[in-house]
């Protein structure tokens, strides 16, 4: 198991974060990992997270062609990760949601691998006549299954890939090539304004792609909708968890929000 850094294992985390492999990356995701709102910047979060990374994991083993292997190795770094104290845990990547129940049945603790997980309950929001947009990194590859495992009516959703966007292509047609993040920028807004012209019936936004938060805002002003993302889902949780631990003789310890750099 490949591990990030120990100064990344910030203190007092009650959420842990299940990353690909270090060195498995893009680099045009690494450029994307930079900005705040990615799930793997520690900047992200206004309160402490876990990071750990799993051997393997990359987007061919979790997204082209899922691997069991990679699929264990996950379940026992999770298990590492509540062992150490960890409330909650969830993953870098939306498409891990095949491995929700899994996860769920093994931590013990509660699990939200992806942010597919609130399509239902933004349904729920908008009542019958609103679908949802769903935004993926890859359209092709997001399959009945993954709906299945996250709950998902596919009559309520309609979903859009980035696909076919020039810039944002780029990142896994030439993995070691940089970039232009602006580019990547426009091309998620005039997907998610393409999408509303195609189906104006969409009441929501929901953003299965853990590398699109940073442009949600982005997505609201232009769209005028509600965005649920990555982002949304792992605040929604850390609010359930709250902030009290346990203490080894009876009680709880009470830690603020403070943001902690990693």
């Amino acid at each position: 198991m490949s591990n990030l850094a120990p100064s990344e294992l910030r203190p007092l985390a009650h959420i842990g974060i299940l990353c690909w492999e270090a060195g498995k990356v893009p680099r045009g995701l690494v450029q994307l990992e930079a900005l705040r709102g990615n799930s793997t910047n520690p900047l992200t979060y206004p309160f402490p997270v876990a990071f750990r990374r799993v051997e393997g994991a990359c987007w061919e083993t979790i997204l082209e062609h899922p691997d069991p292997e990679v699929h264990r190795r996950m379940v026992e770094a999770g298990r590492e990760l509540v062992a150490s104290g960890i409330r909650g845990v969830t993953t870098s990547c939306g498409f891990n949601i095949l491995l929700q129940q899994r996860l769920a049945e093994a931590l013990g603790v509660p699990v939200f691998t992806s942010s597919l997980l609130q399509v239902p309950w933004v349904a729920r929001l908008l009542g019958p006549r609103a679908r949802i947009g769903v935004l993926t990194a890859k359209e092709d590859a997001l399959t009945e299954e993954h709906l299945r495992c996250a709950g998902i009516d596919p009559a309520s959703t309609h979903i859009r890939g980035l696909d076919a966007c020039p810039q944002w292509s780029r990142i896994f047609r030439f993995p070691e090539e940089p970039v232009d993040l602006e580019a990547i920028r426009k091309e998620v807004v005039d997907t998610a304004l393409d999408t509303l012209k195609t189906a104006p019936d969409i009441g929501a936004f929901v953003l299965e792609c853990t590398d699109l938060p940073p442009f949600a805002e982005a997505i609201r002003r232009a769209t005028g909708r509600p965005v649920f993302d990555f982002v949304t889902l792992v605040g929604w949780v850390h609010s359930a968890l709250g902030t009290q631990t346990p203490d080894p003789v009876g009680g709880t310890r009470t830690f603020g929000h403070g943001r902690h750099g990693s």
